[in-house]
């Protein structure tokens, strides 16, 4: 049985300010919540996103006055990015802290105003001739793709008084909502049944672990165990927990797609996803090019699946579960099983010195990366009541970042940890960008974490015996199939929402009837009809952002482009590192289709897609080898 380590680090936010109730912390956030006034104050007094836009001419005072507002974002959106990002420390590792939960309410009041100034700034760059102010500043010439990019948004602004109220009303509407998400789902506790015993959470028994606490992070980790008895009876706990609470989910899920379509469609979108593809500088003949490619290849998918079922399949005298024998198909709860063994000891130190030599193969800059996490605590790697679930990495300040996971002892714990690390190697290389030049899209943001976690798991492949390549593989197809069945489930489900949304509210029944038939459209005869997922609306936070939606087709982009980026190294690796960290640092400055150019990448072409799905279909062909 796979279990989590024992002691596992929590990362340090002490090195930020001493605690939430420090007077160090008291002060700077008084002194954020006045450098905002001061800078509406001459936001106020420049004239700057007060009236409905006129176009004018950018002179020379028009300049100066872009440049001292750009200095003056730049300072405070720092400040604010390092107390947003401790607040978020506290309250994602515990929900329950009633103290971090009403600092962090007061701090999104000074986010809201916030997001009103960048939303004049962005108005008032829209009335000017933004060619004629590029040409008059050389300040602003550094902020040309930003800048440009403004213009565009503004074409898609409502009045400055609608925007004013959109944004007040976010508290209580968006942001609420998604907040109601956060704190429900991170507070189930599931009860699960064991050798026919119901076990609380907080008394739940394991032959190897003793006793630990069983949240839901918890129970969905059980879905990773070699008893496929244990987890069937995990994910029927698991969908009887969330069929608990769906009612306030589906509020939350209505609520903020309701707000979210109301939004769009008065700033001018013809659809929630034409606004969604303008975040991501790509545009619908790219993402449709990319998602006709994927939708070839599920058969492929499909093989792996059942490829996978025969490996799970075993022989008689290997096994007394009848049940088990025989498998044509996997249930949703096979998706995450173990298949083939290791001799490899997982474990947090071993995946950590694993994962610093294969950086240090790359770069010595990369390996000090990864050290530096390692040795201050940016890392907080322990499954507990309270946590979210999931794993995810957040700048903090300058190159630092901090990291959440749930490890868990296997190779996909230890491909989590390169993947979060990628993502602060990303960061490292943004930190000498000012925060206005550093606003990268989802599409791009995946790029690091992806090449990270591809190299990782390659150099894990590379020496294994026959059934650790079989276990290396499986997690590598297991996560792909995520990435690009899943992923395209989760979109179909999004555009379903949508298209009723406009109509009217969705009962949780509906809303788990979208993703039923969302999962055959994809996973099609991979997996048993009878035994999907119809709660993975609840489940996954994508949904669940205030300002963010179709969060989802950016995480196949970056798989397939991080593939594809990894195939240039191979093939010349001393001229891919030259040019890796300016690609990375370069992300909040020019589209997608720009960047990827330069490495002889064109995201338009099916054949590049294509190209990164056959990697892909060869490791199945590997895996069907190896199985049988």
């Amino acid at each position: 049985m796979a279990t989590a380590a024992p002691s596992l680090p929590r990362w340090d936010m002490n090195v930020v300010y001493p605690s939430l109730a420090s007077p160090e912390f008291a002060h700077d956030f008084q002194r954020l919540g006045q450098e905002v006034a001061a800078l509406e104050a001459f936001c106020d007094a420049s004239g700057i996103g007060l009236s409905p836009r006129h176009y004018q001419s950018a002179d020379a005072g028009t300049a100066r006055t872009a440049e001292e507002t750009i200095e003056r974002f730049n300072v405070l959106l720092e400040k604010a990015n390092t107390i947003d990002a401790y607040l978020y420390a506290f309250v994602a590792t515990d929900s329950r802290d009633a103290m971090a939960q009403a600092r962090r309410s007061e701090y999104e009041q000074l986010e809201a105003r916030l997001s009103q100034l960048g939303t004049r700034f962005t108005a008032w760059i829209g009335s000017l001739d933004v060619e004629a102010l590029l040409q008059a500043s050389a300040v602003a010439r550094e902020y040309a793709y930003p800048l440009r990019r403004a213009h565009a948004r503004a074409e898609h602004l409502m009045s400055p008084a609608e925007e004013a109220l959109a944004s007040d009303l976010s508290l209580s509407g968006g942001v609420a909502w998604q907040k109601l998400w956060g704190n429900v789902s991170s507070q189930i506790a599931v009860p699960v049944q064991r050798d026919g015993q119901t076990v609380s959470p907080r008394q739940y028994q394991s032959a190897d672990a003793g006793t630990v606490e069983l949240p839901m992070s918890a129970v969905r980790n059980l879905a990773h165990e070699t008893d496929r008895q244990l987890r069937r009876r995990a994910y029927e706990a698991e969908l009887a927990a969330w069929r608990r609470h769906e009612v306030p989910l589906a509020a939350a899920m209505n609520g903020i797609k309701g707000e979210y379509q109301t939004l769009a469609a008065r700033r001018h979108w013809a659809t929630p996803l034409d606004a969604s593809l303008f975040q991501n500088g790509i545009d619908r003949p790219v993402l449709e090019t990319m998602l006709g490619v994927a939708r070839e290849y599920f058969p492929i998918f499909r093989r792996y699946l059942r490829a996978k079922a025969r490996a799970l399949s075993p022989r008689p005298k290997q096994s007394k579960d009848a049940g088990a024998l025989g498998l044509e198909r996997l249930a949703w709860y096979d998706l995450f099983a173990p298949v083939g063994a290791s001799s490899s000891n997982w474990d947090f130190p071993s995946a950590r010195d694993f994962i610093l030599e294969q950086f240090g193969s790359f770069s010595e800059r990369m390996r000090g990366l990864g050290a530096r996490a390692f040795a201050e605590l940016w890392i907080d790697a322990e499954p507990r009541e309270g946590k979210r679930d999931g794993a995810f990495c957040m700048h903090l300040r300058g190159g630092e970042s901090r990291i959440l996971a749930n490890y868990q002892t296997t190779l996909s714990g230890v491909t989590t940890l390169a993947h979060e690390l990628g993502h602060a190697y990303h960061n490292l290389d943004l930190a000498d960008h000012q925060p206005l030049q550093r606003a990268t899209p989802m599409i791009l943001a995946e790029t690091a974490s992806t090449f990270s976690e591809t190299m990782v798991r390659l150099a894990a492949l590379r020496h294994a015996a026959r059934e650790e390549q079989i276990l290396i593989l499986n997690d590598q197809l297991q996560d792909a199939t995520q990435v690009v069945l899943d992923i395209t489930s989760r979109f179909l489900f999004e555009q379903g929402v949508f298209a009723k949304r406009a109509e009217r509210e969705l009962s949780p029944g509906e809303l788990s009837e979208l993703m039923l038939q969302a999962q055959r459209d994809t996973y099609g005869d991979g997996l048993d009809e009878m035994a999907l997922h119809p709660y993975m609306w609840a489940v996954k936070p994508h949904y669940y952002s205030a300002d963010v939606q179709f969060y989802n087709y950016p995480y196949m982009f970056g798989l397939l482009f991080g593939l594809g980026l990894y195939a240039r190294y191979l093939a010349e690796p001393e001229a891919f590192k030259a040019g890796y960290d300016e690609l990375l640092s370069a992300t909040g400055l020019a589209e997608a289709a720009t960047l990827a150019g330069r490495f002889g990448i064109d995201v338009r072409s099916a054949d590049f897609w294509s190209s990164s799905l056959e990697v892909i279909r060869a490791d199945v062909d590997r895996f069907e080898a190896l199985v049988g």
